[in-house]
């Protein structure tokens, strides 16, 4: 088989074994020794074992793996055999601490005492500080009330006469006649209001509350009184995707700036708003009645129209022309600001998720826009490569991949210790660590049956995606993963591949891994073996499961 993937016509995982052995020649012509310091006894701690007097001689370095990832596209996984022996002898270690108490004030306070003149010196100090220092303790400190006195020192705000909370922005008209927010320091304006510590109502009248982002237009909702849940889907017009999307944001009487307070309900609306915008606009395109005007489709509506859109789709009949045919989904979870100004993650920490639908192509501008090329969609690569498997092999790719997911052995050959990859699965999809992660922390889901798109998927289908959606960031936010990237391989609407199966992957960022020349080539670098952290997540089912229940 000449395609570069781990996932053999057989159903079984391949991939290779560095076992490195080499011998460097010595070009070096002086030495340079030098002290660096001293040991505890005060003899000399010198550098000696870096000037060899010789050649340089390796015959048993460190054992590498190289895993091609299932998806050629999606480059290779490197896993050092030393790191992760080290894990799996002790898997809690595959974890992140959680982020200690943090504030300034009472570190300031512990220094110089307490007392009137001492808050009062507290509030100066804080009108001194640079940037920096203030970005640091703006996106850190778990203090709301130094929080508050950081957002009421540097944020224009109109306040209730009676409670003395904020209760508005002051704004003003650009040249456009548009209202801006009058915000001095933008930077730490969004680093104040992206912090969980501040208190809800400056949260809702810098960031939140309807209108206090701009002009976007809010065309859609989700409501359930009952259970607390209330999402509102935004329209982007002049987006950085083509044609424009849409945004499904938690509502401003519904905050939620961690996973662990994200319920189904939650999830179950947001996702609601995006099949009904996607089978909305389908329905449209294809002529067929979309008689609903300023209320939510009910789930029988919704299942309603995909029967009649799939009907107009059956590839027993000509095929109608579709402008656009393909999703495009995704979400970015978490915001963080390094204090030199790097914004590391989202545009903001309350949960969002955002959708398009994507066009078939567009028009080549070499050519004065006579001819057309391809739009991209990230599931044409997945199309693509399955068909060139199929012809190879004479397989379909993704029943291979469950078959090797179902089999899988463990990498380093314990047989004594855990060796599935499966983290979650029902009747209609699997939730699992891949073969090969591009993340360290990298889940997939995907579904069992070949369904390729939302539009495949029926009623029970979708709520076992967003039940299994909602379990696999949940898993990671327990490992204490603080910004996951979410996104969807989906194939075309009209695309006659009977073998892809919607995936989607969830890609945490790590704090000691922000991307470097491997990540550049998609070389990705792990330190634990797959097994091993699909183990760590089924120990965080239980209690997920049971919040659920």
């Amino acid at each position: 088989m000449k395609l570069r993937t781990c996932v053999s016509p057989s159903g079984r995982f391949l991939y290779g074994i560095h076992r490195p052995r080499f011998k460097v020649e010595n070009l070096r012509e002086k030495d340079w020794i030098e002290s660096m310091g001293s040991f505890a006894d005060g003899q000399p701690c010198e550098n000696h074992v870096n000037f060899p007097a010789g050649h340089v001689e390796e015959t048993n370095a460190d054992i590498i793996y190289e895993i091609p990832n299932p998806f050629p596209f999606k480059g290779t996984t490197y896993i050092a055999k030393s790191w992760a022996d080290e894990k799996a002898g002790r898997p809690s270690a595959i974890s992140l601490p959680q982020p200690p108490a943090v504030s300034f004030s009472d570190s300031i306070r512990n220094w110089m005492g307490r007392g009137e003149q001492i808050e009062e010196s507290v509030s100066k100090l804080f009108e001194t500080l640079p940037e920096p220092v203030l970005l640091a303790i703006a996106a850190t400190s778990t203090d709301a009330d130094e929080l508050m006195l950081l957002a009421d020192m540097f944020c224009n705000f109109i306040y209730d006469g009676e409670t003395g909370k904020p209760a508005g922005l002051t704004y003003k008209k650009d040249e456009k006649g548009r209202a801006r927010a009058v915000i001095e320091n933008f930077t730490l304006f969004e680093t104040l209001a992206n912090n969980r510590f501040l208190p809800d109502v400056y949260k809702d009248v810098m960031v939140l509350r309807p209108g206090v982002q701009g002009g976007s237009e809010i065309v859609g909702e989700f409501q359930d009184m009952e259970k607390k849940s209330h999402v509102f889907e935004y329209l982007r017009r002049n987006s950085y995707i083509p044609w424009g999307h849409y945004a499904a944001n938690m509502a401003n009487d519904a905050i939620r700036y961690r996973i662990s307070d994200l319920t189904l309900d939650d999830m179950i609306g947001m996702r609601h708003l995006y099949y009904q915008r996607t089978y909305g606009r389908m329905a449209d395109q294809l002529g067929l009645p979309v008689p609903l005007q300023r209320r939510m489709m009910t789930v029988q509506e919704l299942e309603a129209m995909r029967i009649q859109i799939n009907e107009k789709l059956d590839p027993d009949t000509e095929k109608p022309e579709l402008p656009f045919n393909c999703t495009m989904w995704g979400w970015n979870f978490g915001f963080d600001y390094s204090p030199s100004r790097y914004r590391l993650h989202a545009s903001h920490q309350q949960v969002h998720q955002q959708f398009a639908l994507i066009p078939s192509s567009v028009s080549s501008w070499e050519t004065g826009g006579d001819e057309e090329i391809p739009a991209y969609a990230c599931g044409d690569m997945i199309s693509t490569f399955i068909r060139e498997y199929r012809e190879q092999t004479g397989q379909n790719f993704f029943d291979a991949y469950i078959k090797a997911i179902r089999s899988n052995k463990r990498m380093d050959g314990e047989n004594n210790r855990e060796s599935s990859l499966v983290v979650y699965e029902d009747d209609h999809v699997v939730v699992f660590v891949p073969k090969a992660q591009t993340s360290q922390w990298e889940l997939q889901l995907m579904m069992l049956e070949p369904m390729g798109n939302i539009l495949e998927t029926d009623t029970a289908a979708r709520r076992a995606l967003d039940r299994a959606m909602l379990i696999g960031v949940k898993v990671l936010s327990a490992l204490g993963a603080k910004m996951i990237t979410t996104i969807e391989y989906s194939k075309r609407f009209d695309s006659s591949e009977n073998d892809q199966r919607l995936l989607y992957c969830f890609l945490p960022k790590m704090p000691e891994s922000p991307g470097a020349f491997s990540e550049a080539q998609l070389r990705w670098i792990n330190g634990h073996y797959p097994e091993d952290f699909a183990a760590v997540c089924r120990e965080k089912l239980p209690g997920i499961l049971d919040d659920e229940n």
